[in-house]
């Protein structure tokens, strides 16, 4: 689907097909440029359904896969191609005016009604700019006067005709060009959804290993059936949802769960796919299809996001249906009525319609706000919050909940030692080196955050001998001649010591427990925890300033775990133990409740409640690409710190939209009253509808000047 760039256009298009014969269904993926059209063979043809698209101004093809032949050069480029035209043709004839009468400011200003000193090059310039500028917007303007609907387009296309007509060939040449520009970004901010989408694709591996009994071979993921088995080497992505039948290994299954650590997988144990494999070897047995994995929900979630113009934007959409057939009726009745009725002159009078015409070009009103989300997104870009999109910054100023990932957001997602207790007499130093000797030949974060805490205590590790994975439950080795173990209380149980007699020793607080020990004696038990963010209290607490209402935090972690973050974090309400779709059905539940919700996050397993939130707010550069295009807002330097400025600077740009538009509206009321009383001039409205824009454009470039607090 060519140009199908925004949920105006999809409202086009219903319009066109709805009743259509034979159509029984149309759905759409706006990210994709995506139509899914069901109908009956017997009554309409492809062809036919092509060709009622084409009437609105937008073009449709059968669909290609994103490894088939790519588009035309112009299908891809020409929004930026006609936009760069015209705003060089607009520059180049100002620049051209400017020359030639000696005052480039003046030149805009000095028009004289069917008298203009403009030299042909300029005309000619502005001719191609109108041309350029307008390409898109032709054809949905004629769709609509053939409906008797006008609408935005149509105001345009009539706005730009009446100042060619009064000679305002630059005035027209700079509309069309705000319009080939607002066209151009919706086209990049699809662009970067659609990258997204393929980021999540590649996530998971094309082939998977399936066994036959003695051999394996390769073969396509979707050709997988369900029940089959697949083998997983080390270090290899699960392709498959699935269940281990044989072997055991860690996996790391953050990017779906959000747990901070590799979680040991066993017979029996559910696995994901897209998540990777430790160091042991898996057989699991299917249990879904490729299209129905939980990562292709999750991509499914991603692709049916549909763009959204900014809030103030659809407005003035939906403003336009009333405001475009009234501006042409009044001119129309400001053009006959007097000369008819009054005896007036149908020159002069004709003048003073097209005077409202020009006066009733809705420059400073289209501008009113996409000239404020630039220069906010802008500012915001300074203070390191890369947000993408008025509609997210609109967003953002009236949420009323913001819902936190846990591991890595709230907290570090790094486990660091909290708490280390030597028994049986041993000191600290030397229970480290041991610990560290052991730890060094291992990758596990549990075991990075062991050899941090002795580097930091200025102990090196012991050398080994004869190290050997335990697989899922630590490891073992000779140090100083003497054979040790070091893994979980699990391990310490089958080694013939019974951790009850030591439940006295450990530390009371939630976090994971790892013991040193031979086969006759526990050595230490060391406590690790993954701590909260030291910003998130404060940063937590300005949020309230701000206004939200309610703090929330869904994690995959365990309750007691989760609630003891959310106590030093300052989260009112915690929700445990939840998937990617638990995650995205607790904010859809949210949402029902308190309308605008946040939901902060920094993995894929985010991606699909970021998705289902009124805004997504990633935390930091991911690992993968997917979270940083998934998310709506990605606050970039110093964390959670930027959270309380995003929603003050999002709220004061709503507030300087608000002004905007009412200036606007009330500029263009003032001239409109003194056009219908014959009054009007073209010099005024000139200067109008200059002024007007000139002042939301300043009062817009306030929101560069914003600092944090």
């Amino acid at each position: 689907m060519h140009g199908l760039d925004c949920a105006e256009e999809v409202s086009l298009i219903r319009s066109r097909l709805d009743r259509f014969p034979g159509l029984r269904s149309l759905s759409f993926d706006v990210v994709r440029g995506k139509m899914v059209a069901s109908f009956d063979a017997q009554q309409v043809q492809p062809l036919q359904i092509q060709n009622a698209v084409s009437e609105t101004g937008l073009r449709c093809e059968p669909w290609r896969e994103l490894d088939e032949a790519p588009a035309s050069f112009f299908a891809r480029n020409g929004k930026l191609l006609l936009a760069s035209v015209s705003g060089v043709s607009t520059l180049a004839a100002m620049v051209w005016q400017g020359l030639t009468t000696g005052n480039l400011i003046a030149s805009l200003f000095a028009h004289e009604h069917a008298g203009h000193h403009m030299e042909w090059p300029v005309v000619l310039l502005c001719v191609v700019a109108i041309a350029a500028g307008s390409y898109f917007v032709v054809p949905k303007a004629s769709y609509s006067f053939r409906r008797l609907q006008p609408d935005m387009n149509a105001l345009v296309v009539v706005s730009v005709m009446g100042a060619a007509y009064l000679g305002e060939w630059i005035e027209g040449a700079t509309l069309s060009f705000l319009f080939a520009l607002a066209a151009l970004l919706e086209s990049f901010s699809l662009a970067r959804a659609r990258k997204a989408v393929t980021a999540l694709m590649e996530v998971s591996p094309g082939e998977a290993s399936v066994v036959h009994h003695d051999h394996e071979h390769k073969t396509p993921v979707e050709s997988v059936q369900v029940g089959s088995t697949v083998r997983v080497r080390p270090g290899e992505r699960i392709p498959c949802d699935g269940e281990v039948v044989s072997g055991n290994s860690d996996v790391n299954q953050a990017m779906i769960t959000g747990e901070s650590a590799p979680v040991w997988k066993a017979a029996g144990d559910t696995v994901y796919a897209g998540t990777m494999n430790g160091d042991g070897v898996l057989d699991l047995r299917t249990t879904k299809q490729a299209g129905d994995t939980t990562l292709a929900r999750i991509i499914r979630m991603v692709e049916g996001v549909q763009h959204r113009r900014a809030p103030s934007e659809q407005f003035v959409e939906k403003f336009s249906r009333y405001y475009t057939p009234a501006m042409m009726l009044l001119a129309t009745a400001v053009s006959v009525i007097p000369p008819a009725f009054f005896g007036g002159n149908w020159g002069d009078w004709f003048y003073q319609g097209m005077v409202i015409l020009l006066i009733s070009c809705p420059c400073a009103l289209v501008i009113s706000t996409p000239v404020s989300i630039v220069a906010a997104l802008a500012s915001a870009a300074r203070h390191g919050v890369l947000i993408k999109g008025g509609a997210y910054l609109e967003e953002a100023g009236r949420l009323k909940v913001v819902a936190f990932d846990k591991t890595g957001v709230l907290t570090t997602g790094e486990p660091v030692v909290r708490s280390m207790t030597p028994l049986n007499g041993y000191r600290e130093e030397e229970v480290l080196g041991r610990l560290a000797a052991l730890e060094s030949h291992s990758g596990h974060p549990l075991a990075r955050a062991v050899l941090r805490h002795a580097r930091e205590r200025g102990v090196q590790p012991l050398p080994v001998s004869n190290y050997l994975t335990l697989q899922g439950k630590g490891a073992e080795g000779e140090v100083a001649g003497q054979k040790f173990w070091v893994g979980s209380l699990r391990l310490m149980k089958e080694r013939g010591l019974d951790p009850k007699e030591l439940a006295g020793k450990l530390d009371k607080k939630p976090g994971t427990v790892v013991a040193l020990g031979t086969d006759r004696e526990v050595w230490a038990l060391v406590t690790l925890e993954d701590p909260v963010r030291p910003e998130a209290p404060e940063s937590l607490r300005l949020l309230r300033q701000a206004g939200i209402e309610r703090i929330v935090m869904l994690t995959g972690d365990n309750r007691a775990t989760a609630e003891a973050v959310a106590e030093q974090a300052g989260v009112d309400e915690v929700f445990p133990d939840l998937l990617p779709s638990d995650k995205s059905d607790t904010v859809a539940n949210l949402i029902r409740k308190h309308h605008k919700v946040a939901m902060v996050g920094d993995g894929v397993n985010d991606a699909q409640a970021m998705a289902n939130s009124t805004v997504g707010i990633a935390v930091g550069v991911s690992s993968l690409d997917v979270v940083l295009e998934t998310a709506d807002v990605v606050l970039m330097a110093h964390g959670l710190k930027k959270l309380p400025f995003l929603l003050r600077h999002a709220r004061n740009t709503v507030g300087v939209i608000k002004e905007n538009v009412a200036l606007a509206l009330v500029l263009k009321a003032a001239f409109l009253l003194l056009a219908f009383f014959g009054l009007a001039t073209l010099w005024m409205a000139v200067a109008g509808d200059m002024g007007a824009t000139l002042l939301v454009t300043f009062n817009s470039l306030r929101l560069l000047r914003v600092e944090e607090d």
